[in-house]
């Protein structure tokens, strides 16, 4: 990791409100290449009001968010950044194969991307035509997880990849930061469990209503 190259994402003096009512703010981030910036707080914290504002999903109150030293845009963003939130985003009419195969498109990486190799490492071998909509909890999360890794993305927004997954499930995750911070990217995760943190380099920040920096 290197500090003289601007973060792939950073926040400054961060503002957002509800209904007239602060959620969090102001508060300042970094997250370069080679690093994890592990979100932490309760429900209700406004963890994942955060992560949708830096995805660009919310208009913050005040403050700029800048992507790798440039003003916030939604293309450079999604050039640059994947996101995956509570919901599985994926279509429960999909196939699992087909899923994966969506997103890998919808990316420009048609043909890029192993597909079966993905679908054996998340877990879902066996369930290459079953649609999402009759998937676990878990398998959907595994889902989603496997259709950031087929989007090739250098920044990963992350909230509560852990959430309905086992302990095989949370080592899994873990390992997927840890390639994925090993060849260069960078990970924003939230959660409000006591998981285990990946083995790369791991900031944390506590979020609650009022500042927070990192």
């Amino acid at each position: 990791m290197s500090l003289t190259t601007p973060a792939l994402i950073e926040a400054d003096a961060l503002c957002f409100s509800r209904n007239e009512l602060p959620v969090f703010g102001p508060l300042a981030l970094q997250v370069h290449g080679g690093e994890t910036l592990m979100l932490k707080g309760e429900n209700g914290s406004g963890k994942t009001t955060l992560l949708r504002v830096l995805a660009g999903l919310l208009t913050p109150e005040s403050g700029s968010v800048r992507i790798q030293g440039q003003a916030f845009s939604r293309d450079r963003f999604v050039d640059l950044a994947a996101y995956i939130g509570h919901r599985p985003g994926h279509k429960a009419e999909l196939t699992v194969l087909q899923n994966l195969r969506f997103s890998a498109q919808l990316h420009g990486r048609d043909g890029a991307v192993d597909l079966e190799c993905l679908i054996n490492d998340c877990g879902l071998a066996g369930y290459e035509d079953t649609p999402a909509g009759k998937l676990s909890a878990g398998q959907n999360k595994r889902l989603a997880l496997a259709r950031l890794q087929a989007q090739g993305r250098r920044l990963w927004l992350m909230d509560e990849p852990y959430a309905n997954l086992d302990l095989a499930g949370i080592d899994w995750v873990n390992r997927l930061v840890q390639n994925h911070i090993a060849g260069g990217g960078g990970a924003l995760i939230s959660t409000h469990g006591a998981y285990a943190a990946p083995e790369v380099p791991v900031r944390q920040m506590d979020i609650a209503r009022g500042p927070a920096h990192a």
